[in-house]
């Protein structure tokens, strides 16, 4: 059971870099060149939406990667706008520009791409989901407090 829970731990972190590598790989193909895959993701996340950074932060996939740099970047490059919070002028709120929605659209595309390839490997969507849950338990038994000594 411990060496399967590390092999685990261990394929995510590999797929992970992985799916970068595999985002960068369709940036260059549809010639988007001024963002790197991290950044990329950053759109994906926010997609039609008005969210917080905190919010962003919280439910990215960023792993050594300075948000708050990528997020600088992409309002200087036109790929988002930011606004102050009504109720707390220090709470910022991000979204989309025009720019950064056709490029979103853009890579909803390429993942959905990615997701028919996956469901190829998989018999069923049943069985993919399992795999989610799975993962799911593991994030969870890792995130708990009282897990650490």
């Amino acid at each position: 059971m411990k060496k399967t829970y590390y092999d685990i731990v261990s394929c995510v972190d590999r797929v992970h870099r992985l799916f970068l590598d595999a985002i960068k790989h369709d940036l260059d193909i549809m010639r988007i060149l001024d963002i790197n895959s991290v950044q990329a993701l950053i759109i994906y996340n926010i997609a039609e939406q008005k969210v917080s950074v905190g919010e962003l932060i919280s439910r990215g996939m960023y792993n050594g990667s300075n948000v708050s740099y990528n997020l600088k970047k992409l309002i200087q490059m036109g790929y988002l706008e930011q606004t102050p919070s009504e109720h707390d002028k220090r709470s910022l709120f991000i979204n989309l520009s025009e720019k950064g929605l056709k490029t979103y659209k853009k890579i909803d595309r390429c993942i959905e791409e990615h997701a028919k390839k996956l469901g190829s490997i998989f018999s069923s969507n049943k069985n993919l989901e399992a795999v989610y849950k799975g993962l799911q338990g593991i994030e969870s038994i890792l995130g708990q407090a009282n897990f650490w000594p």
